[in-house]
């Protein structure tokens, strides 16, 4: 088969270096990356050790087109220090995951002016191949338990070379999307609700964009891995859980069975920090982290709001919630 245009010399003396292979006999582009910053590939290789690895290529664009309008020189420096990011998390920290958060092994780097390659383990080869729109109970509980095991492995780890706060909707990456927020309460109290997930005592490393299109499940959707680390930094752990569950259910989902998989998820975090053997007071931790769920949905929610109104998760559930933290926040106003 030919090799297509998207492998060029430097490329292919990579990927085949990386795995010992001996030749690319085929590329699959999975997706181009968002706004136009590159590709992610699947290399067929013949020889070596893997019969396929992916190929996450990043080059900067010379025109950019963000699908919302957002092209500004602000949002070009984020996505720029996002893959800087990911970079420094698959050398450094990916190996320290368990088998509890799967993480695909970075294979090779290579970063030079315009543009970062990394060459990753293929999940689909290793028993991940399942992709999903809309989940079962059990591939909810796959997804909970690999954030579980997540937070639990880096309690209290610095993110050094990460983002300080992850997320790509932290406000202090955001400001032009709060300049564009209409909602006058929700702007004003934007601050607050920020200093309220970083004062938590309890920090961890959250993935920062674990929505349901970035794990990627067993054959019975009962183990997820996860990939896309563009984001990941410090935080409260229910940054990542309140984000899951708005990228998979409805507002009526989201009302009926919050409470259920809240409770779910703090059974596996209790098991996963049993199993780490991570010295903490889990009733604190618990009782800090539930009472910054609604807060923590209410950030994502502020930053809807001002990056994209009349999305589709802008719905009564987020809004009571939204409602409930303001009103708490007043409250506490001295």
């Amino acid at each position: 088969m030919a090799v297509p245009d998207q492998i060029d010399a430097n490329l292919r003396g990579l990927v085949l270096q990386a795995v010992d292979a001996q030749a690319i006999v085929d590329v699959q582009v999975i997706q181009s990356l968002w706004s136009g910053y590159g590709q992610i590939l699947r290399c067929h290789l013949a020889g070596g050790t893997r019969s396929s690895v992916i190929v996450k290529h990043v080059r900067w664009p010379e025109q950019r087109d963000h699908p919302y309008g957002w092209s500004s020189d602000r949002s070009h420096e984020r996505k720029l220090q996002s893959y800087q990011v990911e970079t420094m998390w698959y050398q450094r920290y990916a190996p320290m995951c368990p088998d509890s958060c799967r993480v695909p092994e970075c294979l090779a780097v290579e970063e030079c002016a315009g543009e970062v390659i990394l060459v990753l383990e293929d999940l689909d080869a290793s028993g991940f191949a399942g992709r999903r729109q809309r989940v079962t109970e059990a591939e909810l509980d796959a997804c909970l338990s690999w954030l579980a095991g997540f937070h639990a492995t880096f309690l209290g780890e610095h993110p050094g070379g990460l983002w300080s706060t992850g997320t790509y909707w932290h406000l202090a990456t955001r400001p032009d999307e709060l300049d564009a927020l209409d909602d006058g309460p929700l702007k004003a109290a934007a601050a607050a609700i920020d200093r309220r997930l970083a004062d938590s005592p309890y920090q961890t490393f959250v993935h920062g964009d674990a929505k349901l299109a970035n794990f990627c499940f067993s054959l019975d959707g009962r183990q997820a891995a996860a990939v896309d680390f563009q984001y990941v930094g410090g935080g409260c752990g229910m940054k990542d859980v309140a984000y899951f569950i708005s990228s998979c259910l409805d507002e009526d989902e989201s009302e009926a069975m919050a409470p259920d998989l809240l409770n779910r998820y703090f059974d596996m975090l209790a098991g996963a920090l049993k199993r780490s053997a991570t010295s903490v007071d889990f009733a604190a931790l618990e009782a800090d982290w539930r009472a910054l769920y609604p807060v923590a949905w209410t950030d994502f929610y502020r930053f809807l709001q001002g990056w994209s109104p009349g999305h589709w998760k802008l719905h009564r559930y987020s809004e009571r919630l939204a409602n409930e933290v303001l009103v708490a926040l007043a409250g506490e106003t001295p």
